[in-house]
């Protein structure tokens, strides 16, 4: 532990949460952790302090990290029975905002239930940020999340230090909500260009032509992106391994349509990406990354990239 180190609680340590924790336990903060899984060996075998509740989590540390998968695990990581906010005691005096506890939320979740989260938390005379991330769990491993955070600029500033052991490219959005809002908007994006990678793949392949060499072919020019690079290779190499959930991108999606509706607006195009997760889901799919949305379309077309065409 260094002479700078941090009391710093992670709540959530799952596929991207373990990891996460990772590079703060390896930076020489002194971490205070829970998780409602079996705890990862990883972390378990290192200096962190392993916690009874999320409660015991926010009485020990400073600052609090939030890494879980949906809108109702955060309520209930944050107001539950023995939530982080049965620990974050209101003082009875001033306290200097250097001093303030600080509760980053860096799940997805809904841009509404935020705002009114980061409410409560104020209340007690916490500070509150939204920093949903994307990069998946290679980022997670490697520290190259991108990290939306939604909150104060002088918070911000507090825990950007923390951010940048996680995260390379971290960028405050707005006030608190905001992070969410630009982590939907980040989702639409993906799912959409997933699926317009699997539709032209695919046509590829049933036109006859080498999938892998037009994935290549197109690296190259306006076309390309990051999904066409490591998403068009796993669709062409036909590992569907997770590295981000197609049930998590289903909830991310929801989100996404939910609150159009709120807004009096029309997605159509995220609409169809959603059902064709639904698709795949009703294929035994929804553990299978969010790149087997081809699969969805392969069984449209009778056709799988991986086939010779007839």
């Amino acid at each position: 532990m260094t002479s700078n180190a941090l009391k710093i609680g992670f709540i959530g340590l799952g596929i991207m949460g373990a990891p996460m924790a990772g590079h703060l336990i390896n930076a020489g903060h002194q971490l205070f952790v829970y998780t409602l899984g079996k705890m990862p060996e990883a972390v378990s075998g290192s200096s962190a302090t392993q916690c009874l509740s999320a409660r015991g989590v926010a009485e020990r540390a400073d600052i609090i990290f939030i890494m879980v998968p949906d809108t109702p695990d955060v309520e209930a990581a944050l107001f539950g029975e023995t939530g982080v906010g049965t620990g974050l005691k209101r003082p009875s005096g001033e306290v200097t905002a250097s001093a303030r506890k600080v509760v980053v939320d860096m799940s997805s979740i809904s841009p509404i239930a935020t705002k009114t989260f980061a409410q409560k938390i104020n209340a007690l005379a916490c500070d509150y940020l939204d920093a949903p991330v994307s990069g998946g769990e290679v980022g997670a491993k490697n520290a190259t999340l991108s990290i939306m955070v939604g909150g104060p600029e002088a918070v911000f500033e507090r825990i950007r230090p923390l951010f940048e052991l996680m995260g390379k490219n971290i960028t405050l959005v707005g006030g608190n909500g905001d992070g969410q809002t630009a982590k939907v908007a980040n989702q639409i994006i993906v799912a959409l260009t997933i699926e317009a990678v699997a539709e032209a793949l695919l046509f590829a392949a049933r036109a006859g032509a080498d999938p892998a060499r037009v994935r290549q072919a197109l690296m190259g020019g306006f076309a390309s992106s990051k999904i066409l690079e490591v998403h068009g290779e796993r669709m062409v190499k036909r590992t569907f391994d997770p590295g981000f959930r197609i049930e998590l991108h289903q909830k991310d999606l929801n989100l996404a349509l939910s609150t159009a509706r709120l807004l009096g607006m029309s997605l159509p195009n995220t609409a169809t990406a959603q059902e064709l997760f639904n698709a795949c889901v009703a294929h035994g799919g929804k553990a299978w990354d969010h790149s087997a949305m081809v699969r969805a379309l392969e069984k449209l077309a009778n056709f799988e990239i991986g086939q010779q065409a007839g």
